[in-house]
């Protein structure tokens, strides 16, 4: 262990495991390793396991894609493994990247690097480097700053990433400053760090976060937008949203989300919105099925983005935030487009923004049959994850009202049940298809058509299935009124 990893206290029982676990999984990809390693040396290059790589065999989870770099430039790199691997790409070539496959395993090669951010452009100027000491200082933090030589395993440790994974510590293998100025998206990705893994920020990196948080306005979108998605979808990403906004970080590309911290009052109360959309996500995660579940958890995120514009006092002192789901849908549609998110996805996560307020009002019985299949025909295959949202938004401390918010929500999917079960409310359609309506109308296909299939399908969703007759007469009645018929 090096010196610095000496220096600091760490939980030697957290320590044995760490190294048994990377033992035990080192051994399960070393046929490749090594034998990769083997072919480096032989051409007289060094090959070391390092990165991610090595932090997450340590914590006993290392996947199938392994991170090496070397002193080999990558054609140098090229001419090792042709022969050897069973695939080979050189998308990451510019970045001195070579990729491979062996037996199941990808693993990525890459040149030492020295590589270093101009303080002014949105990507990286790359230099190669000299050595193994030089490479894992540019790296992001000391747990992604250790290496595994090979064949030999040997372990490289120079500035105490054993110690901090055992103690669970986000820090930086030189400054801070120094980190983030090369990358600021880094500071982004301390935060994933706390999300996904756990770990606690330590002060000097946090200081340097709130400090440097305007440098993050020089990362793309794209590249922000991915560090994001996976702090999302950690394992805590309350605390990884946290340091976002005290940090200062969440202002620079998403700040509805600190814009949610409105001030509170004896005189005009409310429940606080930031920390209820906090609880709302805790909740939502709760209710996941099987792993992380962007679109939930973005929607639970946003879904009352729109009540500081939307927030006024009424005469009893009270705080009303009429129409915030409309206006939240909107601004959730706009900073998600904003970070490059695909259409598709976008699209979800606003309906349900949208959408999570259309459930409060059922429990005083105003919802006819009708009103229940709209719910269900706008949610759409999203009505699995509106029933999720819904529960979530209960958060009041009050256990009656939790109770009968609670019990109001069980009779609504029951009734959906009921209602789908009788008349196949995932296929709503109207009782005439298209063909249909051109005969009885005697039109061609065109905008009549549409309007009147859009007027059978209404009819359908307000009071269920029609027989023939029934449906040709209210077409015909629609068609007259309309002046289509003599």
């Amino acid at each position: 262990m090096s010196e610095a990893a000496a220096s600091h206290a760490i939980d030697r029982r957290e320590l044995t495991s760490a190294q048994r676990n990377a033992v035990a999984e080192l051994l399960r990809v070393s046929p490749v390793a090594d034998e990769l390693g083997r072919r480096f040396a032989a051409a007289g290059h060094e090959l070391h396991l390092v990165g991610g790589s090595v932090r997450d065999a340590l914590l006993g989870r290392l996947g199938e894609d392994l991170d090496f770099c070397t002193d080999a430039h990558p054609d140098q790199t090229l001419n090792v493994v042709r022969g050897w691997a069973e695939a080979i790409w050189e998308t990451g070539r510019e970045f001195g990247t070579i990729g491979c496959q062996r037996d199941g395993l990808r693993l990525e090669i890459t040149t030492f690097r020295a590589e270093s951010y101009d303080q002014v452009s949105r990507n990286p100027v790359v230099e190669y480097g000299t050595s193994l000491i030089e490479d894992l200082r540019r790296r992001d933090f000391t747990v992604n700053a250790m290496a595994v030589s090979l064949p030999e395993h040997r372990f490289t440790d120079p500035y105490g990433g054993l110690a901090d994974l055992a103690a669970k510590v986000v820090r930086t293998p030189g400054t801070p400053a120094e980190s983030f100025g090369d990358d600021p998206l880094r500071m982004l990705r301390s935060a994933r760090f706390a999300a996904q893994l756990r770990f606690t920020v330590h002060p000097d990196v946090r200081a340097a976060m709130s400090r440097m948080a305007p440098d993050l306005d020089r990362i793309t979108a794209e590249r922000i937008r991915d560090e994001f998605t996976k702090l999302l979808c950690g394992a805590d990403p309350i605390a990884g949203l946290r340091l976002l906004v005290e940090t200062g970080l969440a202002e620079r590309f998403l700040p509805e989300l600190t814009g949610l911290k409105l001030e509170i009052d004896e005189h005009a109360q409310h429940k606080d919105v930031y920390e209820h959309t906090l609880t709302v996500v805790r909740n939502a995660i709760s209710y996941e099925d099987d792993g992380p579940d962007f679109i939930l958890r973005m929607a639970a995120l946003m879904h009352d983005v729109g009540k500081p514009a939307t927030k006024a006092a009424g005469p009893d002192g009270r705080v009303s935030f009429h129409h915030h789901e409309v206006v939240g849908a909107r601004l959730t549609k706009a900073r998600m487009k904003a970070l490059r998110y695909p259409k598709d996805v976008t699209s979800k996560v606003a309906t349900l923004v949208a959408l999570h307020l259309r459930f409060y009002g059922y429990g005083r019985g105003e919802w006819t049959d009708s009103a229940v299949r709209r719910y269900v025909t706008d949610a759409g295959d999203l009505l699995p994850r509106l029933h999720k949202l819904t529960r979530s938004d209960c958060t009041t401390r009050n256990r009656r009202k939790a109770a009968q918010l609670a019990a109001d929500y069980d009779a609504l999917e029951e009734r959906i049940a009921r209602i789908a079960a009788e008349e196949d409310l995932a296929r709503v359609r109207p009782d005439l298809d298209g063909n249909a309506i051109m005969e009885l109308l005697g039109v061609p296909p065109g905008p009549i058509v549409g309007r009147a299939w859009k007027h059978l399908k209404d009819l359908r969703l307000e009071r269920g299935p029609l027989d023939r007759d029934t449906a040709e007469a209210e077409l015909l009645r629609w068609a007259r009124d309309e002046g289509l018929l003599g």
